[in-house]
């Protein structure tokens, strides 16, 4: 039963994942696809900058709740004992599967994404305290840039090291592990046009910032 369970909340993961909000609010409200505007991309940034803050917040909400929900899964089906090793393993996959589904979901064409509000909300259902720690890692930088492809890299790699760092502590899952580091080379990976850019100064701010700036 526990394997069917398992399997079950994998499936589930990757479809709830797959969920493309950033289309569908795009074609259902607006007629347009925010993958055919701005940066191309299928997540709440891009609906942002093409549809502005009132549709593009209630879109990163939502990725952010898919990310926490499919993570959860093997909790809610019960697929192995509450508190265990085994179940901390099977939500970090399930983590795992809800990012693939958001960077290629069956539901638009495989065409998603770069799954980083489902990313955040995988990490918030897996240690809730590093990911807000995380958090403050990205406002600090986006604050001081206006750039949201640095800041969630900055954050993404900070997880990593504050997971290692916690190490000295108390041992985490080795599986949440090799998670953390997953997560940061995911969003190098996903952010490597951003990171082109980045280095030609032409990466656009979302808002423009003149905190820290000599004037």
């Amino acid at each position: 039963m526990e394997i069917i369970n398992t399997g079950l909340a994998f499936c589930i993961a990757y479809l709830l994942g797959s969920i493309p909000a950033a289309v569908w609010v795009g074609k259902w409200f607006h007629n347009v696809d925010v993958r055919e505007h701005g940066s191309g991309n299928a997540g709440a940034t891009n609906v942002i900058r093409v549809l502005g803050w009132g549709t593009g917040i209630p879109v990163l909400l939502f990725d952010l709740a898919k990310g926490w929900l499919a993570t959860m899964m093997p909790v809610f089906l019960l697929a192995a004992e509450p508190g265990s090793t085994i179940l901390v393993n099977l939500k970090v996959i399930a983590g795992l599967c809800a990012i693939g589904g958001h960077i290629y979901p069956v539901f638009a064409g495989f065409r998603g994404g770069k799954g980083v509000a489902t990313m955040f909300g995988a990490l918030l259902a897996l240690q809730p305290l590093l990911t807000m720690c995380c958090l403050g890692v990205f406002l600090v930088v986006f604050l001081l840039t206006g750039i949201v492809s640095i800041s969630s890299i900055a954050a993404g790699i900070a997880f990593p090291l504050f997971i290692f760092i916690i190490n000295f502590f108390y041992t985490p899952s080795f599986f949440l592990k090799i998670f953390s580091v997953i997560v940061a080379l995911i969003l190098i990976v996903t952010h490597h046009k951003n990171i082109k850019r980045l280095i030609n100064g032409e990466e656009k701010r979302l808002i423009n910032t003149k905190l820290f700036k000599r004037k």
